[in-house]
């Protein structure tokens, strides 16, 4: 039966298929119709390429890539031939500078000696105590442990914790050149991250004595003022310096290598000074700063014929506890003020020299003489007097001084101040020295040819002046000063050190009478308080109004203040000593002639029993009488039986024409 529906006809050109029956495989070939077989790897398909692109070109890619191989290397091979051969010794050294250390070695400060070889100030080990704040463990307890020893404020525990505890820091001081007492405290402790290394110390063995010369000495050693500046580079030395090798963790490595600079110790200072009469100048200027209730007061001892300066004080009194202290500042080089009559040595000595008076020549002198707007006078009123030469200083008469300036005139009178030394800085180079205060004369005003004679529009250092009276007790011979005798180095040779070469100011003749006539002075004139028992002395007196900082002489209150000086040499007839004394503002007694001679007087015997100075053969007479006519005339011309009355700068009470003016 012919199953219904359309049949399906085979397409054209094929063979029906037949359906034949499958034989039945065997076994092997049936297991192996069951194993996969392996299948073909098909081709990863290529990424599309976009429209308009060209197909890659490896060889290119490679070239690029080996060029850029190449200038890689080629800039390998520079930096290793600048590492190597060029820069080598550069990275060498940055090398070595993290593998060794440098230590530098302080060098010993030289030390100061007196004239005796005493010790004014010298150098001396202590304890400085450090902290490592990366090894403490807790800062505030460290502070708090070292407070007790050290004496600290809760201000400057504060401070100690903040340091201790600061992680950026390897390296604070605590505390530097403590006492071995605060040391050995602070050892006991055993604090961890707390060290201690030695610095040197400057100790001045007798306290205060001299200390406005020697100056200070920092903490770093260093000198701040003084001597111990101004001789810096001296005392100093060489440092040396320790090099040593350390590993990275900063340990020294044993055997490692190690070099050593040692340090050479700076040279020493041998002053002029005299430590004995360093200290009884100190302890009699001390005395009569306290008894005339001074603000301070200066003297300088020396030896005319040398230049050497035995003894330099500066004293100032506190003015809230009224003690007498040794000042910081050597206001005997550093400070100006006006002389006074100390300067009418110059005034005489000029017009000695040229001729225009002797000792004996006479002045009819007033008690007052108007100069240009201004009337100068005497201290005390006087009636009309016929004065000589020697009487005008022994009175201490500015009135006559005057006179013989305006014979001298204004153009030698100022070549004559600046010959003797005022108006220059000495040859000492002593830091911050000044040089005082000249007019040129062509600046000089109507009144100056009164005032300048006497000691007044000019300023000066205590050290020049005394330098003045050391030309006439020198026969007329500048010699400069010396405090700095020599300096020794460490092998012990001694280099004296230069100094000016000394020159003549007046002649021989001049000198001798000007020593006659200050002889004088202090015999019967207004430095009788400075005479020295069994010995001639000479000098002068002076007593000036101390200018204000607001200009003029008077305080805001209408009253003054002075200054009183003496100024002298002894022996009067081969002088050996010379002494200037300056009180600043006495209170009370006011006039060199009672207030700064007899610290003469005093410190005079002292220096002629301490270096042994026996008194002249002709202490009596005196040397002048046996030069030539102009001395002899000089002592024939003493004719005052009474001393005269002592005379100062200070103005009387406006009498008649103007105030009157003196100096004594």
């Amino acid at each position: 039966m012919t199953p219904a529906g359309p049949t399906r006809t085979p397409p054209r050109g094929r063979r029906p298929a037949t359906t034949r029956p499958r034989p039945r495989p065997e076994a092997g070939e049936l297991r192996a119709r069951r194993a996969p077989a392996p299948q073909a790897r098909r081709p990863r398909p290529r990424p599309p390429v976009a429209l308009g692109t060209r197909p890659g070109r490896p060889r290119r890619r490679l070239g690029v890539a080996l060029v850029g191989l190449l200038v890689c290397f080629g800039a390998i091979v520079v930096r290793l031939v600048d590492v190597q051969a060029v820069g080598g010794e550069e990275y060498s050294q940055f090398g070595a500078s993290q593998r060794f250390q440098r230590v530098a070695l302080p060098a010993d400060r030289g030390s100061i000696f007196d004239r005796n070889g005493n010790d004014l100030a010298v150098s001396l080990p202590h304890k400085t105590i450090w902290a490592d704040p990366r090894l403490v463990e807790d800062p505030a307890a460290v502070a708090s442990a070292l407070a007790g020893p050290l004496a600290l404020d809760a201000e400057a525990v504060a401070d100690l914790t903040r340091r201790l505890g600061s992680p950026d820091l390897h390296f604070t001081y605590i505390a530097r050149q403590v006492d071995d007492e605060v040391a050995d405290a602070v050892a006991a402790l055993e604090l961890p991250g707390v060290y201690f290394l030695d610095e040197a110390r400057r100790l001045n063995p007798n306290g205060d004595l001299a200390r406005s010369i020697l100056g200070q000495v920092g903490v770093d050693n260093v000198g701040l003022s003084g001597l111990e500046l101004q001789f810096e580079e001296l005392l100093t030395g060489d440092p040396g310096e320790l090099i040593v090798e350390k590993d990275p963790d900063g340990r020294t490595i044993p055997g490692g290598q190690k070099e050593l600079e040692p340090a050479h110790r700076g040279d020493d200072l041998v002053l002029s000074i005299d430590r004995s009469m360093q200290h009884e100048t100190e302890r009699v200027l001390a005395d009569a700063i306290a008894r005339h209730r001074a603000k301070g007061g200066t003297v300088i001892v020396s030896d005319p014929a040398t230049g050497e300066i035995l003894a330099l004080a500066n004293l100032r009194r506190d003015p809230e506890t009224g003690e007498v202290v040794a000042a910081a500042n050597n206001a005997a080089l550093t400070e100006v003020y006006e002389p006074g009559s100390v300067n009418k040595l110059i005034t005489i000595a000029g017009a000695l020299e040229e001729g225009l008076v002797t000792p004996s020549t006479r002045f009819d002198v007033p008690d007052s003489l108007q100069v240009s707007d201004h009337r100068f006078s005497d201290s005390h009123p006087h009636p009309p007097a016929s004065w000589s030469v020697s009487e005008i200083l022994t009175q201490s008469s500015n009135v006559g001084t005057i006179k013989i300036a305006q014979m001298l005139g204004k153009e030698r009178l100022d070549r004559y101040i600046r010959a003797f030394g005022l108006g220059s800085k000495t040859a000492l180079g002593f830091p911050n020295e000044s040089a005082g205060l000249l007019l040129d004369p062509k600046d000089w005003s109507g009144t100056s040819i009164g005032s300048i004679p006497i000691g007044h529009g000019i300023s000066v250092t205590a050290v020049q002046m005394l330098m003045a009276y050391n030309t006439i007790a020198n026969d007329g011979v500048y010699v400069p000063p010396r405090l700095v005798m020599e300096t020794v180095d460490t092998d012990g040779s001694a280099r004296p050190l230069e100094t000016d070469t000394p020159h003549r100011v007046v002649s021989q003749e001049t000198a001798r009478q000007l020593q006659q006539m200050l002889a004088d002075v202090v015999t019967e004139g207004t430095g009788t308080q400075a005479s020295v028992p069994g010995y001639r002395a000479a000098g002068k007196t002076g007593t000036a109004r101390k200018p204000q900082p607001n200009g003029g002489y008077e305080r805001a209150d209408g009253s003054y203040a002075y200054i009183a000086t003496f100024a002298g040499f002894v022996p009067a007839d081969d002088p050996q000593l010379s002494i200037i004394v300056v009180i600043d503002e006495p209170q009370g007694d006011i006039y060199g002639g009672s207030v700064a001679a007899p610290v003469f007087s005093d410190l005079a015997g002292y220096g002629l029993r301490l270096f042994r100075i026996a008194p002249a053969l002709e202490d009596t007479t005196g040397r002048a009488a046996a030069t030539d006519g102009g001395a002899e005339a000089a002592s024939s011309e003493r004719v005052r039986a009474t001393p005269a009355t002592t005379s100062t700068t200070v103005p009387r009470a406006s009498t008649g024409s103007g105030a009157r003016t003196g100096t004594g």
